[in-house]
């Protein structure tokens, strides 16, 4: 009768919890199954499988069996029926119960320990001092929870426990069955913990964009979003350095375009290409600008006629034509595009189309702050410092003037 009752209880309790929310997952596959056999009075250590990581708790399972005898059913084909026991459930308190269905007359002790050089050392001591868990009491079957919160057994840190036997049959060998299976919390199973995340953000303060930010801590906060949801930690530090760079380049773009700052990270780019022009390095402030801001999508009018501009002082007035009649069809409104091209026309024996231009557009401002006039004495300047032909500037100059 009593065992009718316990066998409905189970049953009862599969019931109630099958309706919990899944928020995790039994680990079938990382789970120990060890079977130990144990001479009169003798000691043995059994490591389990590494814990996954986000393991949230474990359940395990010891029992001993007579010679002979089976285990009716294992204990993972058991817990498989239990969908859910975060947060203390009643899954793995229900699980509790699920102790083999046959068991011996032998007995044993057992001890756990968190460091494999303590449980070698009670193979020869018997000292169980610095154990996190001892059963003292021999048993002939047993089923315990270990929960990460709470635990001396079991935290986030832990990748294996040590499980330790002591005979306690003077006589016969005897047959112990170890299972110990893990429940897996999703979220945490992503590693993204207290310390990653730190280290996350600690990377976002050293971007050269950072400082220049206004929205510093909502920045970092999306920063680490993006690739906490892209990523595991696991995954993230695994990354190849070109991998990397990657992966922060495209978190970066994704927390700008978010806070609203992305014009920003992009200014970076152009201040370095410009940079690069100053220093006589035209190749690389063509690079930066065509691969940076261009070949990513990033581009506004001005950066191509910047580009333009930058093949005009590189003598490559073909790539300058090119770039500039392909942004103008893309967007006529943006003279500083006409005051580009008006400039190849200088260079290309086309003084009279450049005059047109000037004219067309001097009492303009090519942005908020810049005149027409301005900008092009501004460009002339430039035009000098390169060495380029100067006979057509003064021609320009007195149609501005």
């Amino acid at each position: 009768m009593y065992k009718k009752f316990y066998l409905l209880l189970s049953v009862l309790t599969f019931g109630t919890i099958a309706a919990q929310s899944k928020d995790g997952y039994w680990d079938n596959i990382r789970t120990t199954n060890e079977t130990v056999t144990l001479r009169a009075g003798e000691k043995k250590v059994v490591k389990t499988a590494d814990f996954p990581e986000g393991t949230a708790e474990i359940v395990y399972r010891i029992t001993l069996l007579d010679d002979n005898q089976k285990l009716s059913s294992s204990l993972v084909s058991v817990l498989k029926a239990i969908p859910d026991p975060t947060g203390i459930s009643q899954g793995t308190a229900g699980a509790v119960f699920l102790l083999s269905t046959i068991s011996g007359d032998d007995k044993c002790k057992y001890a756990i320990f968190a460091d494999d050089k303590e449980a070698d050392l009670f193979l020869t001591t018997a000292k169980n001092d610095k154990a996190c868990l001892v059963q003292d009491t021999p048993i002939n079957k047993e089923a315990r929870i270990l929960k990460s919160k709470g635990s001396d057994c079991f935290n986030s840190k832990i990748q294996n426990l040590y499980f330790a036997f002591q005979s306690n049959n003077w006589v016969m060998n005897e047959k112990v069955i170890l299972e110990v299976v893990p429940w897996v919390d999703t979220k945490a199973s992503r590693g993204w913990d207290v310390d990653a995340k730190n280290e996350i953000l600690a990377l976002s303060k050293t971007l050269k964009v950072y400082k220049s930010l206004t929205g510093k801590d909502t920045f970092s906060a999306a920063f680490l979003e993006k690739l906490s949801q892209k990523y595991t930690f696991k995954e993230f530090s695994n990354l190849l350095p070109i991998e990397r760079t990657a992966a922060i380049e495209q978190a970066t773009d994704d927390a700008l375009k978010k806070t609203g700052e992305t014009q920003k990270y992009y200014s970076l780019f152009r201040d370095r290409a410009y940079a690069a022009i100053n220093k006589g390095n035209f190749d690389d402030a063509i690079t930066i600008i065509q691969s940076e801001l261009i070949a990513k999508n990033r581009a506004q009018s001005i950066d191509y006629a910047t580009l333009g501009n930058y093949y005009i002082l590189s003598k490559q007035y073909d790539k300058s034509e090119k770039t500039l009649n392909e942004a103008i069809v893309k967007d006529p409104t943006d003279i500083n595009l006409q005051l580009q091209l008006a400039h190849l026309y200088l260079f290309t024996d086309r003084i009279s189309e450049a005059k047109d231009i000037h004219k067309k557009y001097k009492n303009q401002n090519v942005n908020a702050k810049t005149t027409w006039i301005q900008q092009t004495k501004k460009d002339f300047e430039l035009f000098k410092k390169c060495r380029l032909p100067e006979d057509n500037l003064k021609k320009i100059m007195r149609i501005l003037e």
